[in-house]
């Protein structure tokens, strides 16, 4: 049996880390492309202008392939959000880049003993749990509320 052929020291990495927030399109294509829940273009804005941290990761051609963000008031909660990776490119390592990336800027500029949440689908359990995030049960309970639609019409 032969030894595997040495690393070829000159493989460039496929992917570039960008310290950003993606392009509107490319954030709205990633998120339903990923099974996240779709967005309208003012919702995309509000994320893109109103985030604390972004990162996000293109290939050599330039195609964006996963992104993630903090959310964040700067001074003790901060919650990630919009963890996606483009399904053809899923399974690389791209999702955990882009946390540690977050969790790293966390660390550096946020407050010491900043408390940070998240919500997450549960394949991704794996990868939080491995980057230090633990479930709030029994000793906490998580919640949402999603907001309806609004209508134009009121009663009464």
């Amino acid at each position: 049996m032969r030894p595997p052929p040495p690393p070829d020291p000159f493989a460039a990495d496929p992917y570039v880390l960008v310290p950003a927030a993606p392009p509107r399109d490319d954030y709205l294509r990633l998120r339903r492309d990923a099974g996240l829940s779709p967005k309208r273009a003012d919702q995309a804005d509000g994320a893109l202008a109103g985030s604390w941290s972004w990162c996000h990761v293109r290939t050599a051609q330039g195609r964006v392939v996963a992104m993630g963000r903090v959310v964040g008031d700067g001074g003790w909660y901060f919650l990630v959000a919009d963890m996606a990776v483009d399904p053809g490119h899923q399974r690389r390592g791209l999702g955990r880049r882009v946390l540690t990336r977050l969790l790293e800027d966390l660390r550096a500029r946020a407050p010491r003993g900043a408390y940070v949440t998240l919500v997450a689908d549960p394949p991704g359990r794996r990868l939080y749990e491995s980057l230090g995030f633990r479930d709030v049960a029994p000793g906490a309970t998580g919640m949402v509320l999603e907001l309806g639609e609004v209508s134009g019409s009121t009663s009464g």
